[in-house]
């Protein structure tokens, strides 16, 4: 009797953030061990469900460089990093765009249907809803930076009570063209800026942002943020995360989080308990 008197405290604990967050957009970028671990999509799929089964309006931004980099490697097909950033050949680019949207993105729409969800996926081609141009001039060939959202896209799908499931790939402004490669993270952030999104998660293979001990740093602001990366604390592939944050918090998006997606349910822990397992940003 306990255990389930437990159970129901636990329900009871969460039902203000679940009440808070209803009718709510809530952004989550999607990868890491999260994306790879069984166990873990598993766990994912069911945040997700209950999430949208309370209300709340999931979207999902994924990305998947692990298995690009196998297909590559399994078709010899020659692949080079830049500043963290992938080299995008226009052969690159069609195992990209094979990966991400014909792979990656039906698995996780399967997923979430399968427990009960109606989630639909897309690229950034569909309906030209994500626009890009290349980076530094096309240094890093087909990887692109967006300049333009057609969020109407989105909005309607939410509102044909579906679960959007987004590949980040945009289109150019040539019919022939391949497409852009876009970084998930900022993908997930521009979206949820152009959302208005309550919140944007990013599911990472870390605890969140920690300090030079180790230790979990739970809230973070821009000044606290340019503080840390001057003095080292906040480096590598870290500073890409923290800056797609604060680019979503800036651009209206209330707050973002650096969640660990190794923990199972991260996203619930995260949402609705009283201090969270990551780490916040907001203005």
């Amino acid at each position: 009797m306990q255990e389930k008197i437990l159970q129901a405290k636990i329900l009871l604990d969460a039902l203000p953030y679940i009440k808070h967050f209803r009718k709510k957009t809530i952004v989550i970028k999607y990868g890491g061990a999260a994306q790879i671990n069984p166990e873990l999509k598993e766990k994912f799929a069911q945040d997700i469900i209950l999430l949208y089964l309370v209300g709340m309006k999931p979207v999902i931004v994924h990305g998947g460089g692990k298995k690009i980099n196998s297909l590559l490697d399994k078709l010899e097909v020659k692949s080079e990093f830049i500043d963290g950033l992938r080299v995008t050949s226009d052969e690159v680019m069609e195992v990209v765009e094979m990966v991400l949207s014909g792979s990656i993105n039906k698995e996780i729409t399967t997923l979430l249907n399968h427990h009960g969800g109606k989630a639909i996926g897309i690229t950034g081609k569909d309906a030209n809803f994500l626009r890009a141009k290349p980076v530094d001039g096309g240094k890093y060939g087909r990887v692109g930076k967006i300049t333009e959202i057609d969020k109407k896209v989105i909005i309607n799908i939410i509102k044909e009570g579906f679960i959007p499931v987004i590949a980040p790939i945009a289109a150019g402004d040539d019919i022939n063209h391949p497409g852009y490669n876009i970084n998930a993270d900022l993908a997930a952030s521009k979206i949820a800026a152009s959302l208005k999104a309550e919140k944007v998660v990013f599911l990472t293979d870390t605890r969140g942002v920690l300090d030079k001990e180790g230790n979990l740093i739970s809230k973070l602001d821009r000044k606290k943020i340019d503080t840390l990366k001057a003095d080292g604390t906040i480096s590598g592939g870290m500073i890409p995360k923290v800056d797609a944050c604060l680019e979503a918090v800036e651009g209206g998006v209330q707050r973002a989080h650096i969640v660990d997606g190794r923990i199972e349910h991260s996203i619930l822990l995260e949402l609705f308990t009283k201090d969270g397992i990551g780490t916040v940003i907001d203005k």
